[in-house]
């Protein structure tokens, strides 16, 4: 495909998109107006459903094939990471790092809150049906809470009891969870990702259906990949360095830092 090819694909879609936006803005209904048509469908099906958080209903029920969207968007990001990332030719990986002991008061710190935001992140999962939260919000609170550890501790230390690779698995396994209950609705009979489990009562811990269940497996994903993502940004800048002398030579910036009395931190 050549440039003036790839130029008029470009202009056609823009345009498209940009027209599609106008007509959108254009029918927005007017500020203080008393036409809400979206707030009068969805809060209905919500409560049809047995939702008590609205905007989980719509996510997880509604408009669930949007939130599976956005589930492999962040999977895939999380995999385009982790490829950059990865050593190059001309880069290798320190196993030897002299690392400082971190204050007393930042480990008693690290060690004290570390049960506190994983019992947080937990709470929001598990309530996001009934309360403001959710998968996504839950699930970047389990991953970075994991990381107090860190603060915490060393580096090495952390990596022992926080290995990488089972939370790259309980990634893609909680990614085709979601899809897999979407799939279940089909075979029932109904649509894909339908809401086909029993409601329950409103408000209880047990109701809502598959919102719940697509909310877990949400927060899985997410907390996995969150915790996937840091470890790499953190390998990159606490193992990897150049090996060439001059990084100026290849066009490299070395990414081997020392401190000021010559130390790897």
């Amino acid at each position: 495909m050549t440039r003036t090819v790839r130029y008029v694909v470009f202009g056609l879609g823009a345009t498209g998109i940009g027209l599609l936006g106008v007509f959108a803005i254009l029918k927005i209904p007017a500020f203080g107006a008393s036409s809400h048509p979206y707030r009068d469908a969805s809060i209905p099906a919500a409560v049809k459903h047995a939702t008590s958080n609205v905007i989980s209903s719509i996510n997880f029920d509604q408009r669930g094939l949007d939130t599976l969207g956005e589930e492999s968007i962040f999977l895939a990001s999380v995999l385009v990471i982790s490829v950059i990332l990865r050593p190059a030719g001309h880069e290798t990986e320190r196993r030897e790092l002299s690392e400082g002991r971190p204050l007393d008061s930042t480990v008693l710190g690290g060690l004290v809150f570390l049960p506190i935001v994983l019992i947080i992140g937990l709470d929001v999962i598990t309530h996001g049906h009934l309360t403001p939260g959710g998968g996504f919000q839950g699930g970047v609170i389990l991953g970075t809470g994991i990381h107090l550890l860190y603060v915490a501790g060393t580096y090495r230390m952390f990596e022992k009891v926080r290995p990488v690779r089972p939370f790259e698995w309980t990634e893609a396994i909680a990614a085709g969870a979601f899809a897999c209950l979407g799939i279940s609705g089909v075979l029932v009979g109904a649509s894909f990702l339908a809401n086909v489990v029993p409601q329950g009562v409103f408000g209880d811990l047990f109701s809502a259906g598959t919102v719940p269940l697509l909310n877990g497996v949400v927060g899985v994903e997410v907390a996995s990949g969150v915790v996937v993502l840091i470890s790499k940004f953190l390998e990159q800048a606490l193992t990897v360095r150049s090996d060439s002398g001059n990084p100026q030579g290849n066009g490299h910036t070395s990414r081997e830092t020392k401190t000021p009395d010559g130390q790897h931190p």
